[in-house]
């Protein structure tokens, strides 16, 4: 066996880990949002409950704001997103970083991959701090915001690596920005509340950042998902003139797509 077929096997097997994640990251999401909405008074203490049908049985799920109990252990829903994103930076660091595909012969090296790994951090810095703001109360201008400033993040980069690299950085941020969500605002929120359960304290009445950066989520998932496999597709994607509105044409209509999927 050659160097290039372990490197293919170590690709193929990355690329499955990391869709296998998504697949349960992304469904799991889904399907939390979904409850959520669906939960109506029922039983006794009127606990908001749904009833489900599944492989020819019933469930019921039932959801305890501040629970008198708590169980252990918790079932927590974290390692999907912690595993789809590193098999994720190790594919772009293989591909892209260590592949050859990051930059065209006529551009430098160093100022693609710095350009590439500084728009990921930044744009996770960037959106935390907006998400803080009162544009967290009003999703379409944040949203519209992320309309202007991806396309733009990817026409940048476009100057500094090849179109297929930009392309598929900007995926790379918003992958990022989804699962810093989960690990640095979610989880700790979540911790905090259990905390206060098991101390015998009141959880703190102020709205936590968990569900509405749960709600971003989803909307950033469906475009994510294009991104992702747009190297399969560069003639309508990354090596269209256009690629920047074809950007911008996918994140809406994924917003919208994401809109009828939380139901």
């Amino acid at each position: 066996m050659t160097a290039r077929d372990l490197r293919e096997w170590l690709e193929a097997l990355l690329r499955w880990a990391h869709v296998f994640s998504a697949i349960l990251w992304i469904g799991q999401t889904y399907l939390f949002v979904r409850l959520e909405r669906r939960m109506k008074p029922a039983g006794e203490g009127g606990r908001e409950a749904v009833w489900m049908v599944h492989g020819g049985g019933f469930f019921v799920l039932g959801k305890e704001g501040a629970p008198a109990r708590l169980p252990s252990p918790l079932l927590w829903f974290k390692w999907e997103a912690a595993s789809t994103w590193l098999t994720g930076a190790a594919i772009l660091a293989l591909t892209y970083y260590m592949g050859g595909l990051l930059v065209e012969p006529d551009q430098d090296y160093a100022l693609g991959a710095a350009a590439g790994i500084g728009a990921i951090v930044l744009a996770w810095r960037v959106y935390d701090r907006l998400a803080r703001t009162s544009l967290v109360e009003r999703p379409l201008l944040l949203g519209a915001i992320a309309l202007a400033a991806l396309p733009l993040a990817h026409l940048g980069l476009r100057q500094v690596q090849s179109d297929r690299s930009a392309f598929l950085h900007v995926g790379a941020l918003i992958g990022t920005i989804m699962a810093a969500n989960v690990w640095l605002r979610i989880l700790p929120a979540q911790r905090r509340r259990i905390a206060a359960l098991r101390e015998g304290r009141a959880p703190d009445p102020a709205p936590a950042p968990g569900p509405g950066r749960t709600t971003h989520n989803t909307y950033l998932a469906v475009p994510l998902v294009f991104l992702m496999v747009s190297n399969h597709f560069p003639v309508i994607s990354y090596g269209s003139d256009r690629s920047p509105l074809v950007l911008a044409g996918l994140l809406l209509v994924g917003f919208v797509a994401a809109k009828v999927l939380r139901g």
